[in-house]
């Protein structure tokens, strides 16, 4: 056989192993479950480093990289005034699903959808538009905050010695005031005789980050009386915290557990699980699953709880646990009825 004749035998060979090597070696980016996708994340007000909220968007995010393989970007505006711009240039730069932390994303996320409908989008906490459809492009992500509000408000009644307890909110919206309502109920149902006192830190997304004002709401209540302070205020708590540990009294985190910054005070905290619907929003993604519309976690979904472990068992005693984790069995099998404003 002539050498021209070898050489292209040889060719057509290697040709034809490339083309068997894609076929049984294929792009992963072009399979199912398995592909990696490419996710931006907009921080609420406030940002990374909130131990709260933003923070438990963070641990979801983290997770989907480590478990999922995604590829993750993220913004942290400034003020939250430049939002949408934050959003606008995750989806314009190739993310295929496009996170919004917080309700204030919610009107942006309509819009964007709407002009990117090749782009999944996911609002954590999203607000509908009144008289509008949500786009198919887009799931609205939230939680019964009242549910597991009401549980740790049954703490709060069933550990206050004063029969006065608090509660310091953020920005006065009615999403925060689900967790103010639920907690109201909860101390009630345990204390009838149990006064709640109740502030803000304000009208403006603003609220959500001024430690000194809610250091000086905390201050407050605890002058009047109040010995266990529950928060729903983001960056704004930190000051709560900090006024705990200064009067040594107790306090209630939220959204994450907050043990670590006031172990002497904390008694225990509404966990929230943004974390979890972060990373499944993610997977549904990459398993070519994603379907837009409203999703709600409540207690029954682990959406919502609260802690209960040995490092807060010095504050928070056994029986405490066992009649909290009664209540939240009976809300879940509808015999507890838990107001939401």
């Amino acid at each position: 056989m002539k050498l021209s004749s070898v050489l292209a035998a040889l060719v057509a060979v290697n040709l034809a192993l490339i083309v068997v090597g894609h076929a049984i070696a294929p792009d992963r980016a072009a399979v199912g479950p398995g592909r990696r996708v490419r996710v931006g994340l907009v921080f609420d007000v406030g940002g990374r480093g909130d131990k709260s909220f933003n923070d438990a968007a963070w641990r979801g995010l983290e997770r989907a990289r480590d478990e999922l393989d995604a590829e993750i970007r993220t913004v942290e505006p400034g003020d939250g005034s430049d939002r949408e711009s934050a959003l606008r240039q995750l989806a314009a730069g190739g993310s295929e699903l496009v996170i919004g932390v917080g309700f204030i994303f919610s009107a942006d996320l309509d819009r964007l959808a709407a002009e990117f409908p090749a782009v999944k989008f996911a609002g954590i906490d999203y607000s509908p538009t009144e008289g509008r459809p949500i786009p198919p492009n887009l799931v609205g992500l939230r939680f019964r905050e009242q549910e597991g509000s009401f549980v740790v408000g049954a703490i709060a009644g069933l550990t206050t010695r004063s029969k006065q307890v608090g509660f310091v909110g953020g920005m006065k919206i009615p999403l925060i005031r689900k967790f103010e309502a639920g907690y109201i109920a909860g101390v009630h149902h345990v204390c009838p005789a149990c006064e709640v006192l109740s502030a803000y830190a304000g009208t403006e997304p603003k609220a959500f980050a001024d430690p000194t004002l809610g250091h000086e709401l905390a201050v407050a209540q605890y002058d009047r009386g109040a010995d266990v302070i529950y928060h729903a205020a983001g960056k704004t708590g930190d000051g709560v915290l900090a006024a705990a540990r200064e009067r040594g009294a107790r306090a209630i985190g939220v959204d994450s557990d907050q043990f670590d910054a006031a172990p002497c005070c904390v008694v225990t905290s509404m966990i929230k699980r943004v974390d979890v619907a972060v990373v499944d929003a993610v997977r549904a993604v990459a398993e070519r699953r994603f379907e837009g519309g409203l999703r709600e976690l409540g207690l029954a979904d682990d959406g919502v709880g609260f802690v209960a472990d040995e490092r807060n068992r010095r504050l928070l005693p056994p029986e405490v646990v066992a009649e909290a984790r009664r209540l939240a069995a009976e809300i879940v099998a509808g015999r507890i009825e838990v107001p939401s404003q």
